[in-house]
Protein backbone atom coordinates (compact mmCIF):
# COMPACT_ATOMS: atom_id res chain seq x y z
CA UNK A 1 0.00 0.00 0.00
CA UNK A 2 0.80 3.44 -0.70
CA UNK A 3 2.71 5.64 2.41
CA UNK A 4 1.09 8.57 3.70
CA UNK A 5 1.65 10.73 6.70
CA UNK A 6 -2.02 11.73 8.31
CA UNK A 7 -2.69 15.14 10.09
CA UNK A 8 -4.90 12.91 12.20
CA UNK A 9 -4.09 12.28 16.00
CA UNK A 10 -4.49 8.77 17.56
CA UNK A 11 -7.27 9.63 19.06
CA UNK A 12 -8.84 10.96 15.98
CA UNK A 13 -8.75 8.15 13.94
CA UNK A 14 -9.83 6.02 16.59
CA UNK A 15 -12.86 8.08 16.95
CA UNK A 16 -13.35 8.31 13.40
CA UNK A 17 -13.04 4.59 12.76
CA UNK A 18 -15.36 3.99 15.91
CA UNK A 19 -18.25 6.05 14.18
CA UNK A 20 -17.56 4.33 11.20
CA UNK A 21 -18.21 0.76 13.12
CA UNK A 22 -21.01 1.90 13.94
CA UNK A 23 -22.38 2.83 11.14
CA UNK A 24 -21.41 -0.76 9.78
CA UNK A 25 -23.52 -2.31 12.40
CA UNK A 26 -26.42 -0.47 11.60
CA UNK A 27 -26.61 -1.83 7.96
CA UNK A 28 -28.61 -4.38 7.88
CA UNK A 29 -29.11 -4.56 3.96
CA UNK A 30 -25.88 -6.00 1.60
CA UNK A 31 -27.20 -3.71 -1.16
CA UNK A 32 -26.84 -0.34 1.14
CA UNK A 33 -23.41 -2.18 2.56
CA UNK A 34 -22.18 -1.79 -0.76
CA UNK A 35 -23.51 1.64 -1.01
CA UNK A 36 -21.26 2.50 1.83
CA UNK A 37 -17.77 0.74 -0.03
CA UNK A 38 -18.96 2.23 -3.05
CA UNK A 39 -18.71 5.80 -1.31
CA UNK A 40 -15.60 5.04 0.65
CA UNK A 41 -13.35 3.10 -1.29
CA UNK A 42 -12.03 3.81 -5.03
CA UNK A 43 -12.03 0.58 -7.19
CA UNK A 44 -8.59 0.20 -6.83
CA UNK A 45 -8.63 -0.21 -2.79
CA UNK A 46 -11.96 -2.17 -3.37
CA UNK A 47 -10.14 -4.79 -5.45
CA UNK A 48 -7.12 -4.56 -3.06
CA UNK A 49 -9.18 -5.67 0.08
CA UNK A 50 -11.11 -8.28 -1.92
CA UNK A 51 -8.27 -9.86 -2.94
CA UNK A 52 -6.50 -9.66 0.83
CA UNK A 53 -9.96 -11.47 1.45
CA UNK A 54 -9.59 -13.64 -1.40
CA UNK A 55 -6.02 -14.63 -0.05
CA UNK A 56 -7.32 -15.24 2.91
CA UNK A 57 -10.24 -17.59 2.25
CA UNK A 58 -7.88 -19.50 0.28
CA UNK A 59 -5.48 -19.80 3.59
CA UNK A 60 -8.27 -21.26 5.39
CA UNK A 61 -9.00 -23.77 2.64
CA UNK A 62 -5.59 -24.99 3.22
CA UNK A 63 -4.56 -23.83 -0.33
CA UNK A 64 -0.40 -23.66 -0.50
CA UNK A 65 1.83 -20.41 -1.06
CA UNK A 66 2.32 -21.63 -4.74
CA UNK A 67 -1.64 -22.10 -5.60
CA UNK A 68 -2.81 -18.97 -4.36
CA UNK A 69 0.33 -17.02 -5.95
CA UNK A 70 -0.80 -19.10 -9.47
CA UNK A 71 -4.47 -18.70 -9.01
CA UNK A 72 -4.59 -15.09 -8.08
CA UNK A 73 -1.17 -13.28 -9.28
CA UNK A 74 0.14 -12.52 -6.24
CA UNK A 75 3.59 -12.13 -4.40
CA UNK A 76 4.03 -14.47 -1.76
CA UNK A 77 4.81 -11.51 0.63
CA UNK A 78 1.75 -10.52 -0.23
CA UNK A 79 0.12 -13.98 0.66
CA UNK A 80 2.96 -14.00 4.31
CA UNK A 81 1.41 -10.87 5.58
CA UNK A 82 -2.16 -12.07 4.97
CA UNK A 83 -1.46 -15.31 6.78
CA UNK A 84 0.82 -13.70 9.70
CA UNK A 85 -3.05 -10.89 10.32
CA UNK A 86 -5.31 -14.22 10.59
CA UNK A 87 -2.70 -15.90 12.63
CA UNK A 88 -2.38 -12.92 14.78
CA UNK A 89 -5.56 -10.89 14.63
CA UNK A 90 -7.98 -12.50 12.13
CA UNK A 91 -10.74 -13.22 14.90
CA UNK A 92 -13.19 -10.31 13.75
CA UNK A 93 -12.97 -11.83 10.08
CA UNK A 94 -13.39 -15.26 10.85
CA UNK A 95 -16.57 -14.71 12.80
CA UNK A 96 -17.66 -12.66 10.02
CA UNK A 97 -17.32 -15.21 7.31
CA UNK A 98 -18.82 -17.93 10.34
CA UNK A 99 -21.51 -15.53 10.47
CA UNK A 100 -22.46 -15.41 6.95
CA UNK A 101 -21.80 -18.87 5.79
CA UNK A 102 -24.56 -19.96 3.93
CA UNK A 103 -26.03 -16.76 2.91
CA UNK A 104 -24.57 -15.87 0.07
CA UNK A 105 -26.47 -16.54 -3.06
CA UNK A 106 -26.81 -15.80 -6.58
CA UNK A 107 -29.49 -13.41 -5.78
CA UNK A 108 -27.95 -11.27 -3.51
CA UNK A 109 -24.76 -11.17 -5.17
CA UNK A 110 -26.78 -9.84 -9.03
CA UNK A 111 -27.80 -6.36 -7.25
CA UNK A 112 -24.19 -5.75 -5.88
CA UNK A 113 -22.03 -4.21 -8.47
CA UNK A 114 -18.40 -3.25 -7.88
CA UNK A 115 -16.18 -3.72 -10.68
CA UNK A 116 -18.89 -0.38 -12.14
CA UNK A 117 -18.34 2.29 -9.76
CA UNK A 118 -20.27 4.70 -12.51
CA UNK A 119 -23.17 2.74 -12.79
CA UNK A 120 -24.55 5.56 -10.00
CA UNK A 121 -23.99 8.23 -12.65
CA UNK A 122 -25.68 6.54 -15.18
CA UNK A 123 -28.82 5.69 -12.89
CA UNK A 124 -29.06 9.64 -11.70
CA UNK A 125 -28.01 11.17 -14.52
CA UNK A 126 -29.33 14.30 -13.94
CA UNK A 127 -27.68 14.14 -10.06
CA UNK A 128 -24.49 13.85 -11.42
CA UNK A 129 -24.74 15.91 -14.93
CA UNK A 130 -21.48 18.24 -13.91
CA UNK A 131 -19.54 15.43 -13.47
CA UNK A 132 -20.31 13.45 -16.37
CA UNK A 133 -20.06 16.73 -18.37
CA UNK A 134 -16.74 16.94 -16.98
CA UNK A 135 -15.16 13.93 -17.54
CA UNK A 136 -16.78 14.14 -21.37
CA UNK A 137 -14.56 17.32 -22.18
CA UNK A 138 -11.69 15.66 -20.25
CA UNK A 139 -12.02 12.24 -22.25
CA UNK A 140 -12.81 14.14 -25.66
CA UNK A 141 -9.73 17.26 -25.28
CA UNK A 142 -6.76 16.86 -27.39
CA UNK A 143 -3.60 18.02 -26.25
CA UNK A 144 -3.42 21.41 -26.15
CA UNK A 145 -6.99 21.89 -24.24
CA UNK A 146 -5.72 19.70 -21.74
CA UNK A 147 -2.90 21.60 -21.49
CA UNK A 148 -4.54 24.64 -20.75
CA UNK A 149 -6.81 22.42 -18.28
CA UNK A 150 -3.26 21.58 -16.98
CA UNK A 151 -2.41 25.48 -16.24
CA UNK A 152 -6.16 26.16 -14.48
CA UNK A 153 -5.24 23.17 -11.90
CA UNK A 154 -1.88 24.83 -11.41
CA UNK A 155 -3.50 28.28 -10.35
CA UNK A 156 -6.13 26.62 -8.14
CA UNK A 157 -3.63 24.45 -6.26
CA UNK A 158 -2.13 27.87 -5.12
CA UNK A 159 -5.86 29.33 -3.80
CA UNK A 160 -6.58 28.69 -0.60
CA UNK A 161 -10.25 27.99 -1.30
CA UNK A 162 -10.65 25.26 -4.08
CA UNK A 163 -14.24 24.75 -5.84
CA UNK A 164 -16.09 21.77 -4.79
CA UNK A 165 -15.34 20.69 -8.54
CA UNK A 166 -11.42 21.16 -8.38
CA UNK A 167 -10.22 17.75 -6.99
CA UNK A 168 -12.50 16.04 -9.76
CA UNK A 169 -11.17 17.87 -12.40
CA UNK A 170 -7.81 17.30 -11.59
CA UNK A 171 -8.13 13.54 -11.05
CA UNK A 172 -9.56 13.25 -14.67
CA UNK A 173 -6.48 15.03 -16.49
CA UNK A 174 -4.41 13.17 -14.16
CA UNK A 175 -5.67 10.16 -15.39
CA UNK A 176 -6.42 11.43 -18.88
CA UNK A 177 -2.23 12.27 -19.37
CA UNK A 178 -1.49 9.16 -17.60
CA UNK A 179 -3.42 7.25 -20.03
CA UNK A 180 -2.62 9.44 -22.86
CA UNK A 181 1.51 8.81 -22.02
CA UNK A 182 0.87 5.35 -22.22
Amino acid sequence: MAKYYSKLSKKEIDKILYQLCLAIAEIKDPNEAAELLRDLLSYRESEMIAKRLKIAELLIKDLTYQEIEETLKVSATTIARVHEWLQISGDGYQKAIARTKGKISKQDNADVNFENWSSLKKKFPAYYWPDILLENIVTNANKKQRAQMQVVIEKLDKAKEKPAIYKKLKRLILASNHIQKQ
